[in-house]
């Protein structure tokens, strides 16, 4: 167990009968990451979380939050987390404030903090116009950034999140995934463990990634790095203009891009640099006057190593 990481597993296994979901699983989050743990079904992802959460007891090994063993001192580990792991339940007939007000009595916050940090979340997590109405009326996507919001209750240092747009409709997965975009960007020390079998979500809201498979970390490290690719990056411009050489020619010429080339009603770059160099292209983009209306990363290299990495494991 390290200081260092505030979520971490240490030979952690979890038998059921014959079945072995978790197999000597070690991993370390840094501290201040969002990170995706991706894996096929069965490959002891919900597992992993629901120990972390004490919902399930490792067979062997350990897991810590914030450094205090999650089955030895649970109070203490689960004081300093939040989590959404599977479908969450609530009291249909209470409202969201209701809800977060008996979420913080239980967390034994007072009253005025409950009441500040239920106007905070309801703001952050857009629900401040339903914050009066029950929960019996609500979509499923509603209630998911209800669930959201409840978990940063009493400011985590740790969110853990199981596959959290399952189920959801179009609109509940892209509300939900702007709130959690937002949490990655207005950071504020929290570290986030999501799992998700969703190549685009995990592409597009976390940093590092930990593939799992039978149990086994496979890889963790940087996105870019587990793509073989940390220094370089693939940029999809869509634009509502025709793209010409003259077009190209501008984009070749900003800062850091090392190629831009036509792709059907597409431009596609390679970007050298990390985030920050992406954020400053996106500016330049826009500069540039060519009616640019998507930029997005392109999630097959992300998908062709997760079908390498688990057909190795196999």
């Amino acid at each position: 167990m390290s200081d260092t990481y505030p979520i971490e597993a240490v030979n952690l296994c979890k038998r059921f009968g014959t079945f072995t979901a978790l197999d000597d699983f070690n991993l370390q989050v840094r501290r201040n990451s969002f990170t995706g743990l991706l894996g096929p079904n069965g490959a002891g992802k919900s597992t992993c979380l629901k120990i972390f959460g004490h919902l399930h007891k490792s067979t062997s090994g350990h897991a810590y939050i914030n450094g205090y063993d999650v089955e030895k001192e649970p109070k203490q580990a689960l004081t300093g987390m939040g989590s959404v792991i599977e479908t969450p339940e609530f009291y249909l007939y209470m409202t969201p404030r209701e809800t977060f007000r008996f979420t913080g009595d239980i967390l034994g916050m007072k009253k005025e903090a409950i009441d500040a940090e239920t106007d905070e979340i309801l703001e952050k997590v857009k629900m401040t116009e339903w914050a009066d109405k029950r929960l019996g009326t609500f979509s499923k996507g509603m209630r998911q950034r209800i669930s959201l919001g409840l978990a940063l209750m009493n400011s985590p240092e740790v969110i853990i999140l199981d596959e959290p747009t399952s189920g959801l409709d179009p609109r509940g997965m892209a509300e939900t995934r702007e709130i959690l975009r937002n949490l990655r960007t207005d950071n504020n020390g929290l570290t986030v463990l999501m799992s998700s079998h969703m190549m685009y979500e995990v592409s597009d809201l976390c940093d590092r990634i930990a593939m799992v498979n039978h149990g086994k970390l496979l890889v963790h490290d940087d996105i870019y790095a587990v793509l073989g690719e940390a220094d370089h990056r693939n940029i999809t411009v869509k634009t509502k203009t025709e793209v010409d050489a003259d077009m190209l020619a501008s984009i070749e010429s900003l800062t850091n891009v090392v190629s831009a080339t036509k792709d059907a009603d597409s431009i596609r770059i390679q970007l050298k640099g990390g985030m920050d160099e992406e954020s400053l292209l996106f500016t330049q983009i826009g500069e540039l006057g060519i009616g640019a209306y998507s930029m997005s990363e392109g999630v097959n290299a992300l998908e062709d190593r997760y079908l390498e990495l688990i057909k190795e494991s196999r």
